[in-house]
């Protein structure tokens, strides 16, 4: 599976981890790895992987997780597009 990068640095989204009670939700749902179980709480190990869809936001059941839903998607398919068209010369930048 291609991992994917979206726009470095931009991703909003923010886990309290004082507040998981580590039931693995976020895993289960979120498309790109983004989170792992350690220690019995939910991390963040791959922020700028993140395509900011939400569902990790909509499957908390303590809310521990915030993210503005639609932001990176709609960014990613952008830059997607723009890297097919040849606009950008260095495709590492995302």
């Amino acid at each position: 599976m291609r991992k994917f990068r979206y726009l470095k640095e931009v991703a909003t989204l923010e886990l309290n981890e004082a507040g998981c009670i580590g039931c693995g939700r976020c895993l289960e749902v979120c498309p790109h790895g983004v989170f792992v179980l350690r220690e019995g709480r939910a991390r963040v190990i791959d922020r700028g992987a993140c395509m900011e869809c939400g569902a990790c936001v909509r499957n908390c059941p303590v809310s521990t997780v915030t993210v503005d839903a639609g932001v990176g998607c709609a960014s990613g398919l952008i830059v997607e597009w723009l890297q097919e068209k040849g606009f950008f010369r260095d495709r590492s930048c995302c």
